[in-house]
């Protein structure tokens, strides 16, 4: 049966390679990598390697808290590019709002693959905070809402960037633990 291992390996791997693309789509790539690595596990750990496939246990814990820490920069990317920028609460808000808006509105606005998506969600954080800090009792001018807007839009883009690179590194950390036994 360890031809079965290194199908389900093969498979993986290909499958987590997919899912990087996800990350790029502002979809949840790197969970729905954990969940095929839990089943590519339990089904390791039901037909081939029984209870000595411990090391693809410990890989999926640290493939979590990865993607926990991933989650967390990225969800804090754009708000602190706006806040690099200059902004205040409501254009940070803005920003994360906008992101996540952007995102979903970019998608079939601009028909690229991975792309349109991206372009959408770096749009949006900067329409966001640029909304967040002209509106509200301390609305500002339009003129100073640029800087944060703009430092909210390399946030995005550089916290999918980092989102992607922790996700690579979840990936490359379950195929390991998968040939590990």
């Amino acid at each position: 049966m360890i031809w079965l291992h290194w199908t389900l390996t093969g498979l993986f791997a290909i499958a987590g390679a997919g899912c990087l693309l996800l990350v790029l789509m502002q979809l949840p790539g790197i969970w729905v990598m954990l969940i095929l690595a839990i089943g590519v596990q339990l089904a390791d750990v039901a037909w081939v390697h029984g209870s000595d496939a411990t090391a693809g246990w410990w890989a999926i814990g640290i493939a979590a808290v990865l993607a926990i820490i991933a989650e967390i920069l990225e969800g804090l990317s754009s708000a602190a590019g706006a806040k690099v920028g200059g902004g205040g609460r409501r254009g940070m808000w803005g920003a994360f709002i906008g992101g996540v808006l952007g995102a979903i509105v970019g998608t079939p606005l601009i028909p690229i693959p991975v792309l349109g998506t991206l372009i959408g969600a770096i749009a949006g954080a900067f329409v966001g905070a640029l909304i967040g800090e002209t509106t509200g009792a301390n609305a500002g001018a339009m003129r100073d809402a640029v800087a944060p807007a703009a430092g909210a839009a390399a946030g995005r883009a550089a916290g999918t960037l980092i989102k992607t690179g922790v996700g690579l590194a979840v990936w490359v950390v379950l195929i390991a633990g998968l040939l590990i036994r």
